[in-house]
């Protein structure tokens, strides 16, 4: 590609001459930068393909996309840490430090290095618009933090680790959720256009920055993952950076660097519209579409197995019997149980003084299984959370802890509902006690939901 040495009149005494030839120091930055942001962003890690052909093409699940889109490398750990970073960096050095060498031999022209710089730009312009447009959808369509469940309506504040209390909060407030998810996906879009990359760059450096903070602050488990879009973002940025401070700070005459690659043949030209149609409609449309579904058939975050009909609720737990011995109601009993809620789907979750090791998990995760869905235990204490079948012929419920630290724990109870406000469990407990319960229904409002019915009906009074 040649540029055009006619200068540019910016006024009758200043003109602007296009950009110098590479230094030999730029030259050496170019080359290094370019392996560290290639390694950084296209998939080489076999653990990628492994789920690229593991996938059901066939009946493709929008948190399979986002599995796709969420890859970094990572090679010490299931996720990226600062260790694969300086892993890559090392690589980087010493692949740049052989390619300066044999670049000794060989003159290379400022155009090679244009070209350089220019496909290494493609390739992490797009590499950022996937992480961000696949983040942005699951906002867009409140997935990510969904509405607490009755469960978590009915734990206290400090029982909650400091991410769980951040997710929560977003996700009452979902018309929030949805504007950050544009947000998010606008930044993408402006990615895939040369003229707006830089803009695009700038809205999610702010956005991310707040991310990365919020990560660092409330215990996220996606810090790293954020810190590397962030890098993307700056690498993007820094092509224009320069003359964004010469227009807007120190107020002098800057130009654009209109630099497109040369190429040649009408198929090359049509090849690049071409990749550039797959991945819109890949990564946006179709994406798009498939949460958009998710979110009104399947929700990602909550297990989508119906409960027993009629029990959704949160129970007062009016006898406790063990071998025949009565309990009374305790606050520090760890085998009495405090109260009981039903959710609407196949999930029972119970207080009691027994201490719970945590599921501390808290990097997102879209399991298409309903049964590996964990948000609603994740991060909270004092409630003990089962997934359960029942038959409702036999009128038998069989309880299974949901946290990975007590998957042995499993009751089996036979249940009777002598009107739709009380419920009797007896059977056996995993210690293999026999077990009688009977709980009464509370019927309570929550101030959360009566905001939300009344805000669509023309406001709460209080």
């Amino acid at each position: 590609m040649k540029f055009n040495n006619k200068p540019i009149i910016m006024s009758p005494i200043e003109t602007i001459t296009q950009p110098s030839p590479w230094k030999a120091s730029q030259k050496a930055a170019l080359r290094l930068f370019f392996l560290y942001f290639f390694l950084q962003s296209v998939p080489l890690d076999w653990k990628f393909y492994r789920k690229v052909f593991s996938t059901d093409w066939a009946h493709l699940h929008y948190g399979a996309i986002f599995e796709l889109a969420h890859y970094s490398p990572a090679w010490f750990s299931a996720t990226q840490g600062y260790a694969d970073w300086v892993l890559l960096l090392g690589i980087a050095v010493v692949g740049a430090a052989i390619w300066g060498y044999a670049d000794r031999r060989r003159e290379r022209t400022d155009e090679f290095y244009d070209n350089l710089y220019y496909w290494i730009r493609v390739i992490v312009r797009y590499r950022l618009a996937v992480g961000m447009i696949a983040y942005g959808f699951i906002k867009l369509f409140p997935l990510q933090a969904p509405f607490p469940s009755l469960s978590n309506l009915n734990t206290n504040y400090g029982d909650f680790t400091r991410w769980k209390l951040f997710s929560m909060s977003l996700g009452i407030v979902p018309s929030y959720e949805s504007f950050l998810g544009l947000v998010e996906i606008i930044g993408g879009l402006l990615l895939l256009y040369r003229k707006s990359a830089s803009v695009g760059a700038l809205i999610i450096l702010i956005f991310l920055g707040n991310v990365y903070m919020s990560n660092i602050a409330y215990g996220g488990g996606d810090a790293v993952y954020s810190l590397y879009l962030i890098s993307l973002a700056l690498f993007i940025l820094s092509y224009d950076i320069q003359r964004l401070a010469d227009l807007l700070i120190f107020q002098r005459p800057a130009a654009p660097n209109r630099f497109s690659p040369v190429l040649s043949g009408k198929w090359k030209r049509s090849a690049r519209l071409g990749l550039k149609a797959v991945f819109v409609l890949f990564f946006v449309v179709l994406y798009g579409f498939k949460t958009r579904n998710g979110y009104r058939h399947e929700p990602y975050q909550f297990p989508d197995t119906r409960g027993l009909d009629g029990t959704a609720g949160i129970y007062n737990v009016e006898q406790f019997r063990v071998n025949k011995d009565s309990l009374g109601y305790s606050r520090v009993d760890p085998i009495r149980w405090q109260d009981v809620v039903f959710e609407k789907w196949a999930t029972i979750s119970i207080r009691s003084n027994r201490p719970v090791v945590l599921d501390s998990n808290n990097v997102e995760r879209l399991d298409p299984a309903g049964s590996e869905r964990t948000y609603e235990l994740e991060g909270s204490a004092a409630r003990h959370y089962y997934s359960y079948t029942a038959d409702t012929a036999d009128k038998l419920i069989t309880l299974q802890n949901k946290n990975p630290h007590y998957r042995g724990e499993r009751w089996v109870l036979h249940y009777n509902r002598p009107d739709s406000s009380r419920i009797i469990l007896w059977g056996i407990d995993p210690a293999r006690d026999s077990v009688y319960v009977v709980l009464n229904r509370i019927h309570k409002k929550y101030l959360l939901e009566e905001a939300a019915h009344h805000g669509r009906d023309g406001g709460l009074k209080l």
